[in-house]
């Protein structure tokens, strides 16, 4: 009856209090759990250290294994060559199936990045500013560029006949639709401020996306480049360095056989 009793009652929670705060500069305080895991992990390291070095006590001087010449470390970071012992052709079959396979994502990559250039709308650079804080660098503004034959047809020049658009459109270098297209099809525009706010933050992530995705092309076209190299390498013939091409490759000349 006692044990239920005690049980039954509402007894006071003991709390571990935080950190005070004259002591933040030294972090998190550390509680009993947190001790008692670095503990644990301490132990566990300091077992294994003891079994490695009976090992190294214990060990017999004249032992010997292949994997003693065939493996080395680079760095740090342990490396095993095991091209060495494949021969040419397989290594070759090997390459080919791999530049084969980062073209074919190079392909996927290329065909989602022109769907996002055909969704993207190239905004103003004069819109863009308002957006930007007072600290950020300007970007480049860019010009639309109109060759014209003479003087007198660049002093008559009409933007808005050339451009076959309204006015108030003519400065846009998105959504500037023909005055055919206003008065067949209507123009839809943010109804308020939230709407407008969530279709910025739309397009900057599909600017963000059609970035990384332009970044991924050009890495995966340097590896299919550094394996093209690699393959020319492992062919047969005198050749040297001649310098580096745009994607910071070396390029080699290999000196001209004469036929037979």
């Amino acid at each position: 009856m006692s044990s239920s009793f005690r049980n039954a009652v509402n007894r006071r929670n003991h709390k571990e209090r935080g950190q005070l705060a004259g002591r933040q500069r030294f972090g998190l305080l550390e509680k009993k759990k947190d001790y008692l895991l670095r503990a644990k992990d301490y132990h566990s390291k300091q077992k294994r250290l003891k079994v490695l070095r009976e090992k190294a006590l214990f060990r017999n001087p004249d032992e010997f294994y292949f994997k003693m010449i065939n493996s080395r470390t680079k760095g740090g970071v342990h490396i095993q060559e095991r091209n060495n012992q494949l021969p040419d052709e397989m290594v070759q079959l090997m390459k080919s199936q791999d530049k084969n396979y980062i073209r074919l994502h190079r392909d996927i990559s290329k065909k989602k990045m022109e769907r996002l250039r055909d969704s993207l709308h190239f905004i103003d650079q004069d819109e863009d500013e308002e957006d930007e804080d007072e600290d950020e660098a300007p970007t480049k503004k860019s010009n639309h560029v109109v060759f014209v034959d003479s003087q007198e047809e660049a002093k008559q020049f009409d933007p808005v006949k050339h451009l076959d658009t309204v006015p108030d459109l003519v400065n846009r270098k998105f959504n500037r639709p023909r005055i055919e297209t206003l008065k067949k099809n209507p123009i839809l525009a943010p109804e308020n401020a939230t709407s407008l706010k969530e279709w910025k933050k739309e397009r900057e992530a599909k600017y963000k996306e059609f970035t990384a995705r332009d970044k991924r092309e050009t890495d995966l076209s340097r590896v299919e480049r550094e394996l093209e190299i690699q393959k020319a390498l492992r062919s047969k013939g005198a050749r040297k360095k001649t310098g580096v091409d745009a994607l910071g490759l070396p390029v080699y000349k290999w000196k001209a056989k004469r036929a037979k």
